[in-house]
C-alpha cells in the first residue's frame, strides 16, 4: 500500500527534478516573483553573460521601494535609481512589470493572489522572506537569497533541502475582534521564534476552513517569524471562489481541469507529520507584541513579563521599547499609527480598521496605504478612504511603504508605532523606532483611543 502523504510531500514530489546523493532536490520554478532589491540578482546574469530562462514566468512588481506620496516627481536620488534599475532589467530581458504607475501595481504578495498568478500546486519563488503568503493557496512559497534569485533567473530551477513537516491544527470558533493576525503570533508566542525551525507549517482545522483567503495569507505570510520555511493551507472552495476569473487564472475547460487537479492538494489520512500542534480557537485572544522580536507577544489584557529570572533578553527588550516589566500593556500610550503590508494590507484588512475609526477621531497622527492600487480603487468605490481622512489618517498610494521604511515612510526613534506590521525588530519601522504588531482593527483602536486598547471593549459597547 501506498504511504500517506502530506501536502508538503505531494507538492514536493511534483517538483523535483532531481535528487543529489546529499538529500538535496533541485526543484522546477512555476512563477518567480522579482522587486527592486533583486537588482543584485540581475547583476550576477549580467556578470556572466546570461539571460533568464524563462521570462513569462517571472514577473517584476515596484513596492519595496515605492514612494506612497507624490509618485510623478521621486524626491531621493537613490529610490528613483532603485525604480529605473528594475524597469531596465525587466526591458532588457522582457518580463511583465508592473510599474509604479500600473493600475495594478502593489505589494508584490498581494499582487500575485489579486492577478492570479498565484495558484494552487505551483511552486513560487521571490527574493522576499514573506514569500510564504502564496502558500495560503497551498503552493510552495518560500523566500529566496539573491544567489538564489540569481540561479531561478537563469535556469528557473532551484536545490533545496526538504524541510520537515509541522501541522497546527485550530478548532473552534474565534471570538470577536480576534482575527488571524492573533492566531499567527498566539502560536509564535508560544512556540518561539525557533518553534517551525526547519519545517514547513500546514494549517488546519475547523477554524482556517472557515478563515477567508486574505486571512489564510495573513496566516501563511507571519510562518515564518515563528522560523519555518514556509506555511500552507490546502485549497478548497473558498480558494477556487477567489481565483476564479482573475487575469492569470486558468479559463474555460483549463479551468476544470485545474480545479480537479487541486483537489488533490490536500493531506491524506494518516500522513505523519514531524510535528504536531493543536490550539483552541477559544483560547485566543487580541494579541499584541511588547518586545522587539514576534514572540514576545501577548493578549492584550496581560501584563508585561517581570524580570525575577534576571532574563537577559527580556531586559534589554522593555528597555528597548521604554516599557517596565509587571506594567500592564493595554493602557500603553502610542505616538502614532500604520495600517497596511503584505500582511495586513487587503481590503478586508482596511473594512476591519475603518469600521472601528467610522465617527471617530484619531488621537494620533497615522498612515494608511492599502496592500495594492486595485486595493486602494475598491476602498475608494466603498468610501473607506473617506473614513480614514475624516479621522485623521493619511490615506496614501500602495507599498510596503512603513513596514520596511525603505520609501522615506518612517517612525521617529523613540517614537511607539501600533503597527499592523510583520516585524518589531529593531529599527525595522527607522532607527530607535518601537513597534507594537496588532491586527488592522486592534491599530485603528489605538488610533481612536492614543493607547495600546482592546477592541473588544468597542465592539461591546456596540460602537462599531
Amino acid at each position: 500500500m501506498t504511504q500517506p502523504k502530506t501536502l508538503l510531500d505531494k507538492l514536493w514530489a511534483s517538483h523535483e527534478v532531481l535528487k543529489r546523493d546529499d538529500g538535496v532536490s533541485l526543484l522546477w520554478v512555476d512563477r518567480h516573483l522579482v522587486h527592486e532589491g533583486s537588482h543584485h540578482a540581475f547583476a550576477k546574469i549580467a556578470a556572466r553573460g546570461l539571460g533568464v530562462a524563462a521570462p513569462h514566468l517571472t514577473f517584476a512588481i515596484v513596492d519595496h521601494y515605492a514612494p506612497t506620496r507624490e509618485r510623478s516627481r521621486i524626491k531621493d536620488p537613490q529610490i528613483a535609481h532603485m525604480i529605473e534599475t528594475l524597469r531596465a532589467n525587466a526591458k532588457r530581458h522582457d518580463l511583465k512589470l508592473f510599474d509604479l504607475h500600473d493600475p495594478n501595481q502593489g505589494i508584490v504578495h498581494v499582487v500575485g493572489p489579486e492577478q492570479g498568478l498565484t495558484l494552487p500546486g505551483l511552486l513560487i519563488n521571490c527574493g522576499d522572506s514573506h514569500t510564504s503568503t502564496h502558500g495560503a493557496f497551498g503552493a510552495l512559497a518560500f523566500g529566496i537569497g539573491a544567489t538564489e534569485v540569481a540561479h531561478v533567473l537563469a535556469t528557473q530551477t532551484i536545490w533545496q533541502q526538504k524541510p520537515k513537516a509541522m501541522r497546527i491544527t485550530v478548532d473552534g470558533s474565534l471570538g470577536a475582534g480576534v482575527t488571524a493576525k492573533d492566531i499567527a503570533l498566539t502560536w509564535i508566542a508560544r512556540l518561539g521564534t525557533g518553534g517551525a525551525q526547519g519545517h514547513a507549517v500546514e494549517y488546519a482545522g475547523s477554524t482556517i476552513r472557515a478563515l477567508s483567503m486574505e486571512a489564510r495569507m495573513t496566516l501563511c505570510n507571519l510562518s515564518i517569524e515563528g522560523g519555518a520555511r514556509f506555511g500552507m493551507v490546502a485549497p478548497d472552495e473558498i480558494t477556487k471562489s477567489y481565483i476564479k476569473g482573475r487575469p492569470y487564472a486558468p479559463k474555460g475547460s483549463n479551468w476544470e481541469k485545474a480545479t480537479t487537479a487541486w483537489d488533490a492538494l490536500v493531506s491524506d489520512n494518516g500522513a505523519t507529520f514531524d510535528i504536531d500542534v493543536h490550539i483552541d480557537a477559544s483560547e485566543i485572544a487580541p494579541t499584541v507584541t511588547w518586545g522587539t522580536s514576534p514572540e514576545q507577544a501577548m493578549p492584550v489584557t496581560a501584563t508585561l513579563p517581570d524580570l525575577t529570572e534576571q532574563d537577559h533578553q527580556t531586559r534589554e527588550a522593555l528597555e528597548y521599547m521604554g516599557l517596565k516589566a509587571g506594567q500592564s500593556l493595554a493602557g500603553t500610550p502610542i505616538d502614532q499609527v500604520f495600517i497596511g503590508s503584505c500582511t495586513n494590507g487587503r481590503i478586508e484588512d482596511l473594512r476591519a480598521a475603518a469600521s472601528v475609526l467610522k465617527g471617530r477621531r484619531a488621537k494620533v497622527p497615522g498612515l494608511v496605504s492599502p496592500g495594492s492600487q486595485l486595493i486602494k480603487a475598491q476602498a475608494e468605490r466603498e468610501g473607506l478612504d473617506k473614513v480614514f481622512i475624516q479621522s485623521g489618517l493619511e490615506w496614501a498610494a500602495s507599498g510596503c511603504s512603513m513596514c520596511v521604511g525603505m520609501n522615506g515612510d518612517l517612525v521617529q526613534s523613540g517614537k511607539r508605532c501600533a503597527s499592523s506590521t510583520n516585524r518589531n525588530f529593531k529599527g525595522r519601522q527607522g532607527r530607535g523606532a518601537r513597534t507594537h504588531l496588532m491586527s488592522p482593527a486592534m491599530v485603528a483602536a489605538a488610533a481612536v483611543t492614543g493607547e495600546i486598547y482592546d477592541v473588544r471593549k468597542l465592539l461591546s459597547e456596540g460602537e462599531i
